[in-house]
């Protein structure tokens, strides 16, 4: 199927062929939104609750009022040409570089690789993912990197450009984004006992080997010794505003730090080497989320981590680019060392190769009082939170097919099921759609609970309902899911839009009752933050919650195998109610649901087809 878009025959390259002629965000009609948010309410509120947030979007939508004003105002934004995306500036400020709590538990995510058999030892692991993500990154910098579709249509690439070389750095108010030049810019850097070393993977014009970059990080192991340094890092995972501080207490203290930062700052990525094996998949999966906040440096978009028994993993920085754009690096490297497609170059090693440096940072007392502090911010957050990780054998991608159901859907009435199970309720969920069909388009929410999934979850616990009955009011669940999603996907779901209108008030308006009215808030209260990506490389992948009452719930459902993700604070108090180890309980009721659903589903599935 060719697409519809047009080629630029004007692109910088093969990977940008679509970028310019990509449609630009829409903005969708006002009566449609407003339909559609009252819609997602319904189920969430009680007849008096509803009837006051239907009298504020009627109110909203009338001739001549400031709704429909906002909603013009919106509608020039959009087609100002000389604003690409209409969302894109307020979304980046206000989700992302305006946040000022640590990037690390809710904005931050992570990736965790199945172990590779072949590659036990830690520097030859580390060595093959850097080898692997340099080849990405030349694909990137020629410009040659191919097209990601979906449904035959090009999704944009620009999100590519903040991938390598670039870095988040602190301010105040807002956060702002560093790009360093690709191609001036050959050096990695390599974290080890807390200590920053430069190691360039060009030598006289030429990248390293794979072997050569291993004996680089043996090298880094045997100059970072056993004693551990004083973990500058860990500035990157404390409140912004503290950074903001710390980073020009540290600037301050001596005239070479800043271009020590900078060393750091503009590397292509970084590879922490950590001293510690994690066992499990709840022990791999924290250990990647945020370790122990010191061998890190949070603010670069792009961290490899590789442990001493050879486990590893990712860590991504939100704020300009989605999971899904990561994914794809992370599954490619993972993909081509496993089908050994990778260019590893010669196993010989040059003698002239320089030994890495250390990057020396010059500490005063004030920062070193901010590390200190950094340091006991960090250790009470983690304290605070819990991580589990629920793999349902044999009920993965292949087997829900066989069921007839979206793979996303199923797993999304899973979480439903659960939750209802647990809190005897259902509570505002998020999933994340992607808008990336439209130019600089990032992502859209998916509201997932609705009438159906309520019927659908209540009905499960009722015994007087048939077997019929259930899975008929399943599949009218995974119906509206599906809709709701293919909605989302094309930039008409309700979240973005009304983020928009909120945005195009004026300092001196006051708000439409639409915006002050508490299911307003309520319905965007996200106790359930959801997405969904599959690798078949990956074992692990998650965030933390988004809201203290809440869980992040990261799902991926691969061949022969659903896993959930599952972080929230440890002592969660929901609604007034102390659910003590919730974490752990709401795995039980996910794997618990899980059986449900494959129970009730095979009544109806012929038995080889459960095989």
């Amino acid at each position: 199927m060719s697409p519809k878009t047009p080629v630029d025959p004007h692109a910088a390259g093969p990977m940008f062929q679509y970028q310019a002629n990509l449609p630009k965000l829409p903005v969708p009609a006002l009566d449609r939104t407003l339909a559609l948010y009252l819609k997602s309410l319904r189920p969430l509120l009680s007849d008096a609750e509803y009837q006051k947030a239907e009298q504020a979007a009627k109110e909203f939508l009338a001739p001549g009022s400031l709704g429909q004003d906002l909603q013009k105002r919106l509608v020039a934004r959009s087609q100002d040409p000389k604003v690409v995306n209409w969302m894109e500036d307020w979304w980046l400020d206000q989700a992302y570089m305006g946040y000022r709590d640590s990037v690390v538990l809710n904005v931050s995510y992570f990736f965790a690789y199945k172990d590779d058999k072949t590659r036990k030892n830690p520097t030859e692991r580390a060595a093959a993912i850097t080898t692997a993500a340099l080849e990405f990154k030349k694909d990137i910098v020629q410009k040659t990197l191919p097209i990601e579709y979906a449904k035959g249509e090009p999704l944009c690439m620009d999100s590519y450009k903040y991938m390598y070389n670039n870095c988040r750095i602190p301010q105040k108010p807002s956060d702002i984004e560093a790009a360093y030049d690709p191609v001036e810019n050959t050096h990695i850097i390599v974290i080890r006992k807390n200590r920053f070393y430069f190691v360039d993977v060009v030598h006289n014009g030429q990248q390293l080997s794979t072997t050569e970059i291993q004996q680089q990080f043996q090298r880094v192991i045997d100059l970072a010794g056993q004693e551990k340094g004083l973990p500058l890092g860990v500035l990157t995972a404390d409140n912004r505003d503290n950074w903001t501080d710390a980073r020009d207490a540290l600037i301050a203290a001596h005239g070479e730090n800043k271009s020590a930062l900078e060393k750091i700052e503009a590397a292509s990525f970084v590879v922490c080497l950590d001293d510690y094996s994690p066992v499990t998949r709840d022990e791999l999966s924290r250990a990647c989320w945020h370790g122990d906040g010191r061998n890190r440096f949070f603010d670069k978009p792009l961290q490899f981590v590789v442990f001493e028994n050879g486990k590893a993993g990712f860590i991504g920085e939100h704020s300009c680019m989605d999971g899904m754009v990561t994914a794809r690096l992370n599954n490619y490297i993972c993909d081509n060392l496993a089908k050994n497609k990778v260019n590893h170059g010669t196993a010989s090693v040059r003698p002239s190769i320089p030994q890495p440096t250390q990057i020396q940072f010059h500490l005063n007392a004030a920062v070193k009082n901010h590390i200190s502090i950094a340091e006991k911010n960090f250790d009470a957050a983690i304290a605070n939170h819990d991580l589990t990780v629920l793999a349902f054998n044999g009920l993965g991608k292949n087997q829900i097919k066989k069921f007839k159901c979206s793979p996303d859907a199923f797993a999304q009435m899973v979480i439903q099921l659960a939750y209802y199970n647990m809190f005897g309720v259902s509570r505002p969920t998020y999933e994340a759609g992607m808008t990336r069909k439209f130019q600089r388009g990032r992502t859209e929410t998916n509201r997932t609970v609705s009438e159906d999934s309520v019927a659908f979850v209540k009905a499960m616990s009722d015994p007087s309902i048939s077997n019929v009955e259930k899975i008929a009011k399943f599949r009218a669940a995974l119906k509206t899911q599906g809709a709701y999603m293919g909605q989302a996907t094309n930039a008409h779901g309700v979240d973005r839009h009304l983020f928009g209108l909120k945005n195009s008030l004026r300092p001196n308006e006051t708000k439409p009752s639409l915006f002050t009215d508490p299911s307003f808030a309520y319905s965007s209260h996200w106790y359930l933050s959801t997405s969904q990506l599959a690798s078949e490389y990956f074992d692990g992948y998650g965030w933390g919650q988004v809201v203290p009452d809440g869980f992040g719930i990261a799902y991926m459902v691969n061949n022969h195998v659903s896993q959930f993700n599952v972080a929230s604070i440890k002592d969660l108090t929901v609604n007034g109610k102390k659910y003590v180890n919730g974490t752990h309980h709401f795995k039980q009721a996910l794997e618990n649901a899980a059986e449900d659903l494959r129970e009730l589903l095979s009544t109806e599935v012929p038995a080889q087809a459960k095989l």
